[in-house]
């Protein structure tokens, strides 16, 4: 007995179902692989992430560290002026003692004016 259509059809489709499922079981295979690459990929990328929030942190302390050590100098510098402040009025009073003391006592007396003016 010769074979019939519908026993090729059958045979046919047997196969193509076949391939199917093979096709559907690669395809689970490929997304398995896939997932799995993506899960080194992303560990890969935290841990790129994790050093260089770490760089920024140690960064931003380095900076941290300098920027007292910037305010320690504005501060000596400061410091500096004020001293040559105070020698420059030393050596006016120094030179000029009575003009320095007609000075002080018209600023005190001004205070002193503005001060009994506001109490009013």
């Amino acid at each position: 007995m010769s074979p019939t259509a519908t026993d090729g059809m059958k045979t046919n489709l047997g196969e193509a179902g076949s391939n199917l499922k093979q096709a559907a079981s690669d395809a689970g295979a490929a997304l398995v692989n896939a997932a799995s690459a993506a899960g080194a990929e992303l560990k890969i990328g935290k841990a790129h992430v994790k050093a260089d929030l770490a760089d920024g942190a140690l960064a931003g302390l380095n900076a941290a560290e300098q920027a007292g050590s910037a305010a320690g100098e504005q501060v000596d510098a400061l410091m500096d002026k004020g001293r040559d402040l105070i020698d420059s009025a030393a050596e006016l009073i120094r030179e000029r003692p009575l003009a320095s003391f007609g000075v002080a006592f018209a600023a005190g007396w001004i205070i002193a004016k503005l001060a009994r003016s506001g109490d009013k």
